[in-house]
């Protein structure tokens, strides 16, 4: 039997995106010749990240604003059977290096008429960027089938700390005292391994002929796990986002020192969020959803869906 054609774009700093993108499409070998394509910003961004270059992502992750990538290696000319996607989100919004890609003239060539399939590893929050993901594969032709998104399963308040440590001090796991109190950060090894049960979903729905049905075979395998609490929580987080993003770009574009207060002020405002406003919003955001199941059950159905 002849091999289909894959390609697999992706962008990771820590190298957790590859592992996960590793585990899905290795049951993939056998049917498919892949091409990687790893997006490089130019610059690059850093990891782990010093001072406030973390936060200096915010407003341009936002409002969608693309970096400077690298040539791709890959022919967008090609005629690929699967185009695998694969990014992280940053500030409740795809990264900038992904939303690059999206925007240029290859990705709308390589996407158009091509089945697609997202992977994303991340905290916990997710939603709000794929939502817009899935929008602009669509306007780009792209045929998006599957969705896998793997996460951080600990709690909203521990995934925090060990997230920020991570990206901030490069430290996975921490030591001492820390490391007796809190997981080691990101998406469990256990959970990344057992992702290739994903890949042999995608295996059979492609030698079945029918990658049309594969996000429900996903979704019975665990593929996408949306919390009620939390895609309410990200839903108006990703509200507030947008305005203070444009609050900062007034004072200046990517890097500019200028905004530097801005972001403090940011900053602030986040981890007062996370903190002290996130626990009573989540506790009222659970009785609601306890008083409205048929509401929670559409909005879960319609984010674990794969058409927008």
């Amino acid at each position: 039997m002849k091999k289909k054609k894959a390609l697999v774009v992706y962008y990771t700093q820590s190298g957790q995106l590859k592992e996960i993108v590793d585990a899905v499409c290795g049951p993939l070998a056998e049917d498919f010749d892949f091409s990687y394509e790893a997006l490089k910003p130019q610059p690059e961004f850093p990891f782990p990240w010093p001072g406030m270059t973390f936060y200096q992502a915010f407003p341009e992750s936002v409002q969608e604003i693309p970096c400077r990538l690298e040539p791709f290696g890959f022919d967008p000319d090609e005629d690929f059977d699967l185009v695998v996607l694969a990014y992280q989100p940053w500030y409740l919004s795809a990264s900038i290096p992904f939303t690059s890609f999206l925007k240029s003239a290859e990705a709308a060539r390589v996407l158009k008429g091509k089945p697609v399939i997202t992977i994303l590893g991340c905290r916990n929050m997710w939603i709000m960027a794929q939502e817009r993901v899935r929008k602009r594969i669509a306007a780009l032709g792209g045929n998006l089938v599957g969705n896998i998104v793997l996460v951080d399963k600990h709690h909203n308040l521990v995934s925090v700390i060990t997230i920020v440590k991570w990206m901030l001090k490069g430290d996975k796991r921490g030591s001492g005292m820390y490391a007796r109190i809190f997981p080691e950060a990101g998406v469990d090894r256990k959970d990344i391994e057992a992702s290739a049960k994903y890949g042999l979903a995608i295996r059979d729905a492609f030698r079945d002929g029918e990658p049309e049905g594969l996000q429900d075979k996903l979704l019975a395998k665990g593929a996408v796990e949306i919390n009620p609490v939390l895609m309410s929580v990200e839903q108006r987080g990703y509200m507030m986002f947008r305005p203070w993003s444009k609050f900062v770009l007034r004072k200046g574009g990517a890097g500019d020192s200028a905004r530097e207060g801005r972001l403090r002020m940011f900053r602030a405002y986040l981890f007062t969020v996370i903190y002290l406003v996130s626990p009573i919003g989540g506790a009222v955001m659970w009785v609601y959803h306890k008083f409205t199941p048929g509401r929670t059950r559409r909005s879960i159905a319609y984010y674990s869906n794969t058409k927008p």
